[in-house]
């Protein structure tokens, strides 16, 4: 197995070997990044390889700033988001007022769930919902800077975090209560 370094120096010079155990080593992770933004198992796939074509391409702009697996997985999240701009023309502009907040009586109904369902219940949610929840509960983003990213307010992050998080909340009562 080689190292940061060794994986880096040895993909700059185009050795497919390196190449291929780069993208083993990191690809299952990536992927689990992509299913997260996108839709389908195909859509994640369409991703991931864009992703590491991205990450082959710009590996010599990489500047041992941090791992070379953050780096990759900022790759891979700005790919899910150029992605996403491309399948959807614009956002719709929604105000934070008329966001329903969800009432969470039943804190461990997630617990129930399997990380596939969880998956497939992030997945289905509207665009705009899923890139905002992603954004801003997995990655960490803040409103503002998910504003910036996708060229939305940051009251439509905000609203459109809320809406996600009803949306799945009401999903996950279905389902436990089945």
């Amino acid at each position: 197995m080689y190292s940061e370094e060794e994986f880096i120096k040895r993909c700059l010079n185009n050795d497919p070997q390196a190449q291929e155990a780069l993208y083993k080593r990191y690809a299952p992770k990536m992927f689990g990044i992509c299913l997260r933004f996108t839709r389908n198992k195909m859509e994640a796939e369409d991703v991931l390889q864009e992703g590491f074509i991205k990450i082959f391409t710009y590996l010599k702009d990489y500047r041992n700033e941090g791992s070379l697996e953050g780096w990759m997985r900022r790759t891979i999240i700005n790919t899910a988001i150029n992605y996403y701009k491309k399948q959807s023309k614009r956002f719709r502009d929604m105000n934070i007022d008329q966001a329903e907040i969800a009432d969470s009586n039943d804190e461990n109904v997630v617990d129930k769930l399997s990380t596939n369902e969880l998956l497939t219940l992030i997945q289905d949610l509207p665009n705009g919902y899923r890139m905002v929840f992603n954004l801003s509960i997995i990655e960490g983003y803040t409103h503002k800077e998910i504003g910036e990213i996708l060229n939305i307010s940051e009251n439509t992050s905000k609203s459109q975090l809320s809406r996600a998080r009803s949306v799945l909340q009401s999903k996950i009562r279905k389902i436990t209560k089945q």
